[in-house]
């Protein structure tokens, strides 16, 4: 996922994911009966709209019904600080961009891709954010806009909104992904699929705005876990999303984690990384990459094997404590009691 937050310093997090066939190891429970339905407002389509409406007025229109969102879009997308609906200069920019033809050729390639609407992510994150309200009643969940991220993040991330980047989630074999290899390259955006919006929604959600990483998270086992109970997290919020589509794998990676899980344990003991707190000798565990350097042969082997194995080690614990709800395993910072408790040893 590529995550942009607004609420805090500006900066990037990626997490990418793929599908596979759903892992139902949980109850499913019933949240048919919670009175939430979730609409996905079409800011992009709104915005379009300004090409052929009265400018002036639907500026202002989009002002009051965005809010925020409209401010941050063209403050830090469209990159113009001077936010004013009746500047005729800023209405000089915007027209510069609907004359522009990459603007007209990613706007042709997002209606192709999205021209049956966004009808099945809203029906699916009304059952997501359904199941969030199951297990934190209290929680206030933002509205959800879609735009155009000018292809700088899958999700937005501001007060009180998600915005989710539909240039990014335009299908792996798009025309635009293979000249931005720099920023993406095809080990990422080969899953940048409309498919993905749901999980990346839910999992910005989990990491940025309801379960932050702690500062004081620095051992290679803390980020385990951590990243093991967002996972667990996208378990329960997301039953009916395979594996792959939560941690971001390929089939065929998947199947090798399940292939060499004692493996993989048993080198990140033998290696000492548990407590290792050196983040650059343990981020080739966390980050997303083609494969994981010193595991495996011919490059096989799964990238992210701390957030994998961290991911097993909270299902094991989970399955051994069925009397731990899920507010009480996301409130427990305890990653040593977790692992002992579980018992894992990679198998």
């Amino acid at each position: 996922m590529i995550v942009l937050n607004l609420k805090k310093p500006f900066y990037l997090l990626v997490l990418l994911v793929v599908t596979i066939s759903a892992c139902n190891r949980h109850k499913k429970v019933d949240v048919s009966n919670i009175p939430l339905d979730v609409k996905i407002e079409r800011f992009d389509q709104e915005f379009d709209a300004m090409r052929t409406k009265p400018m002036g007025a639907q500026a202002a229109y989009l002002q009051r019904k965005y809010g925020v969102f409209y401010h941050d879009f063209i403050c830090l997308i469209l990159q113009e600080p001077r936010l004013n609906t009746r500047d005729t200069a800023y209405f000089e920019l915007l027209r510069k961009v609907f004359a522009n033809q990459a603007y007209n050729d990613l706007k042709h390639d997002i209606d192709s891709v999205f021209k049956g609407g966004l009808d099945k992510q809203e029906e699916e994150l009304t059952d997501a954010f359904r199941r969030i309200i199951y297990y934190f009643p209290k929680k206030h969940l933002p509205k959800v806009y879609s735009y155009y991220s000018g292809f700088e993040a899958q999700v937005v991330i501001g007060n009180n909104y998600f915005g989710v980047g539909l240039d990014l989630f335009l299908g792996g074999n798009s025309r635009f992904y293979p000249s931005l290899t720099n920023a993406y390259p095809h080990y990422l955006s080969q899953f940048f699929n409309k498919e993905n919006i749901v999980p990346r929604v839910v999992e910005s959600i989990a990491r940025e705005d309801m379960f932050p990483e702690s500062d004081s998270s620095k051992t290679l086992l803390s980020k385990m876990i951590y990243n093991g109970k967002i996972m667990y997290f996208m378990d329960q919020v997301l039953p009916d999303a395979g594996d792959s589509t939560k941690i971001g794998y390929t089939t065929a990676q998947i199947k090798w984690c399940e292939q060499f899980k004692g493996k993989i344990w048993a080198y990140i003991l033998d290696e000492n990384l548990l407590y290792e707190a050196d983040y650059p000798k343990i981020q080739k565990y966390l980050t997303q990459a083609p494969f994981t350097p010193g595991l495996g042969e011919k490059n096989e082997s799964a990238p992210k094997l701390g957030i994998w194995t961290g991911w097993q080690i909270v299902r094991q614990y989970m399955e051994k404590h069925p009397e731990v709800t899920l507010a009480a395993l996301m409130a427990n910072t305890d990653a040593q009691m977790i692992l002992n408790e579980s018992k894992y040893k990679g198998k």
